[in-house]
């Protein structure tokens, strides 16, 4: 397989990865045609850079192949195809990224491939921490790929939902988890977390109350003063 023959878009981010992702899919490719499991690729360094270099071309790649000239040339068509499913194998075995998990689950949903679908949203409790579940669900405006989301989301942990309050963007998402895991699962925990956070609103509410009368008093003094 000739990187170049695969279209100039393909090739050019092919140039731009690092000589450690290049090989990693070489050996991905090789372990594949021998039909080996893609956990061999494992003994590549994998991180956050290869994800983005993974996803950049698998992009570039899902790209050719729509291309109408590629797709009445079988022998170049199959070739960019056994590239993208090896990188969607990769990427399926080691990501941990929201946008990612998106990109793969988009990927299948157009494809109505839903059996990979649901093997893939298996990844979903096995590696993804629960800030990464919650912005997939605010990334994605997918109904399937939130619902999973969710749900995954739901039946964790309370105490790991906890740390999402503090941050604007994730609240919601882990309230209405929390009230989920409360309301339909009899979770004590949520419910003990929910209880703290309604008293912690209304103590804070009491607390501007105080703010405010103390507030105007001061002022309407000091403007009887004058």
């Amino acid at each position: 397989m000739m990187i170049k023959d695969l279209g100039a878009r393909v090739e050019s981010v092919w140039e731009g990865l690092r000589p450690v992702t290049k090989k990693m899919i070489f050996g991905a490719l090789q372990a594949n045609t021998a039909s080996a499991p893609v956990a061999q690729t494992q003994k590549f360094s994998y991180d956050t850079q290869s994800d983005w270099e993974l996803s950049r071309l698998l992009i570039a790649l899902d790209e050719q192949l729509k291309d109408e000239s590629v797709r009445k040339d079988a022998e170049k068509f199959a070739e960019i195809n056994q590239l993208a499913e090896t990188l969607v194998k990769v990427l399926e075995a080691q990501t941990e990224s929201a946008e990612v998990f998106i990109q793969l689950a988009e990927r299948l949903l157009k494809r109505n491939d839903f059996v990979k679908f649901d093997k893939l949203t298996d990844a979903l409790a096995e590696r993804f921490s629960a800030g990464e579940i919650a912005e997939i669900i605010r990334q994605t405006d997918l109904a399937q790929i939130r619902a999973v989301s969710f749900e995954t989301l739901s039946l964790m942990n309370s105490a790991q939902l906890v740390p999402l309050l503090d941050d604007p963007l994730y609240y919601e998402i882990a309230r209405n988890a929390l009230e989920q895991q409360a309301f339909e699962y009899e979770s004590e925990e949520a419910r003990e977390i929910l209880e703290q956070m309604e008293f912690g609103f209304e103590d804070q509410k009491v607390k501007s109350k105080k703010f405010g009368f103390v507030f105007y008093f001061l002022l309407f003094t000091f403007a009887f003063l004058l």
